[in-house]
């Protein structure tokens, strides 16, 4: 970076957020040929021992690919990574199963299960630290962005991404409206030993008002997610272990046999969010930033990677010369993302408004559904073809 007469960094592109989007992003962009600088808080330094993040992603083989072309890929530990080689997704009927196998669909795996604190360590080992702990303001001029910045620090770019979460202060700065939707619904997220071997299956519940996941990890464990009422899913998180265990084992019919918790809970409330514009005058929008799904499909980071690779394709083959923050190239990454995540969210939302349904009819014509669906085999591959994107 370089300095202006004012004593400014100036730099071509400023991404702001410091978690797996806004790192791969910077990635993606110093790729496109960019100048980068990354503002962000010092990350929490990780815990020692050999502890799993409560967080994980199931990435999709794309993500994964992507992550691969940028040298992250290799960093990850392979100990700390289980690849998903089947889903099993079961409706109100305990006999009706969706299945999905990464054999038929022609794939090494449909997913791999990865923790946020282990992709992340793996992104920002190649990343300049950030240019400082937090951003403050951004201002939008015509020829360039003004960040103020903690510490007294300023930055000049010619784009700013704001890859800061749903509570984006860049989206705010650049006068975008978020229209939000709350599910009055929270995760409940945890991981577990379990007696039975998984043999990297994941597995899904649709049950009423509820969703409960198991995700393989490494070894005899599986991170859950579990989607449900608020005051339901705060009656969970307050259990004692071995009472939590036992709820969850219940509600996957012991389908990996006991349980053993191996910290406690913790619990996010859900909402579906979207920008109502995901680029403007020399900024941009990624990830939470720009859209929040429901988590039942576990493609929430993958969209926003997918932002990521999208929006560094679009810069990298820009014209000679070309503003980075010219809001007519930045057009070409807000259709380029339109079509996949209007229909990622529509899929998720009408799921779990599906789901949600109460009734004896309904529940009888989504099961009659999932059943169907099993035996379409074509359909079945295109759906998981698109998740693996």
């Amino acid at each position: 970076m370089d300095r202006n007469e004012e004593g400014a960094l100036e730099t071509e592109a400023a991404v702001v957020g410091g978690g797996l989007v806004a790192l791969a992003t910077a990635h993606a962009l110093a790729r496109a040929g960019l100048q980068v600088a990354r503002i962000a808080p010092a990350p929490a330094p990780r815990p020692p021992g050999e502890a799993l993040d409560a967080r994980v992603y199931a990435l999709s083989p794309g993500n994964v690919a992507f992550l691969r072309s940028l040298g992250a890929w290799r960093r990850v530990r392979t100990e700390r990574v289980a690849p998903v080689h089947a889903m099993r997704i079961y409706g109100d009927d305990a006999r009706t199963c969706l299945a999905f196998d990464a054999w038929e669909a022609g794939v090494e795996a449909l997913a791999w299960i990865a923790e946020e604190a282990e992709v992340a360590a793996a992104l920002r080992a190649d990343l300049a630290p950030p240019v400082a702990g937090a951003c403050l303001e951004v201002q939008f001029g015509a020829e360039a962005a003004q960040l103020r910045l903690d510490r007294g620090a300023s930055l000049r770019a010619r784009l700013v991404v704001g890859a800061d979460g749903a509570r984006s202060r860049v989206r705010e700065a650049a006068g975008i409206a978020f229209c939000e939707q709350p599910y009055g619904q929270a995760a409940l997220v945890a991981n577990f030993e379990c007696a039975r071997p998984h043999r990297n299956v994941a597995y899904q519940w649709f049950r009423g008002d509820s969703v409960l996941a198991l995700l393989p990890l490494p070894g005899d464990r599986v991170s859950m997610v579990w989607s449900l009422p608020e005051s339901e899913a705060a009656r969970l998180a307050a259990l004692a272990p071995q009472p939590l265990c036992g709820e969850v084992r219940r509600a996957s019919g012991a389908a990996l046999g006991a349980l053993v918790a191996l910290a406690p809970p913790q619990c996010y409330p859900l909402r579906r969010a979207r920008a109502a514009r995901t680029v403007g005058p020399r900024v941009a929008l990624a990830g939470d930033a720009a859209h929040v799904i429901h988590p039942l499909a576990g493609q929430g980071a993958n969209l926003g990677l997918q932002d990521a690779r999208a929006l560094g394709e679009v810069l990298g083959a820009r014209e000679p010369l070309r503003d980075p923050g010219d809001v007519r190239l930045l057009r070409r990454y807000e259709r380029a993302r339109a079509e996949d995540v209007l229909a990622m969210d529509a899929l998720v939302h009408g799921l779990a408004r599906l789901f949600a349904a109460q009734g004896a009819p309904i529940a009888a014509l989504r099961n009659a559904g999932l059943a169907l669906l099993d035996r379409l085999s074509v359909v079945k591959n295109l759906l998981a073809r698109r998740a693996m994107a």
